[in-house]
């Protein structure tokens, strides 16, 4: 981890090791594909052997409350910001544009404000930001991350569809 001083900001800028990133991801039995950029590293994950779609789930549909009381991340459907984390999400599409159901995005950024801080007020490290992707992942897999709000990312678990009559 390095400290970068841009003009009055200060920046944290993470020293990523993609080969502790693939080793978690292959734990998990993802497949994987990562690019490292210079801001940020991006991972297309695909769970292929699931039977189900990753347990990304509309917050505010009431038939998913047993999810939502147990989940630990929220993510923004609009900016796919993961609250509190360095970490974005976005959906994967198929070439016909169908959302693929056992697939996602992940961005985790490399610049940071000095002043960021993860949940529980926590100061910023590589060490804690591999926990907290470890955490999220699993979350995808086995206990559910909430969609808060209507946008870009869609939910691919749960009741997904609105409410109502369709013409």
């Amino acid at each position: 981890m390095q400290m970068l001083d841009a003009g009055k900001h200060k920046m944290v800028l993470l020293e990523l090791d993609l080969e502790e990133i693939q080793a978690m991801l292959e734990q998990l039995g993802f497949h994987y594909k990562i690019e490292e950029r210079k801001r940020h590293v991006q991972l297309e994950l695909m769970a292929i052997e699931r039977d189900s779609p990753l347990l990304l789930f509309d917050a505010s549909d009431p038939g998913n409350l047993g999810w939502f009381s147990r989940c630990q991340f929220y993510v923004d459907g609009i900016s796919g910001s993961v609250l509190q984390t360095p970490i974005a999400v976005a959906n994967i599409r198929d070439i016909s544009g169908y959302l693929i159901p056992n697939a996602v995005k992940v961005q985790i950024t490399k610049e940071l404000p000095s002043e960021f801080k993860l949940p529980g007020k926590q100061p910023l490290s590589e060490d804690l930001v591999y926990k907290l992707l470890a955490n999220f992942l699993t979350a995808l897999l086995s206990v559910g991350v909430a969609v808060c709000g209507p946008g870009p990312v869609k939910p691919l678990a749960g009741r997904t569809d609105a409410v109502g009559s369709r013409s």
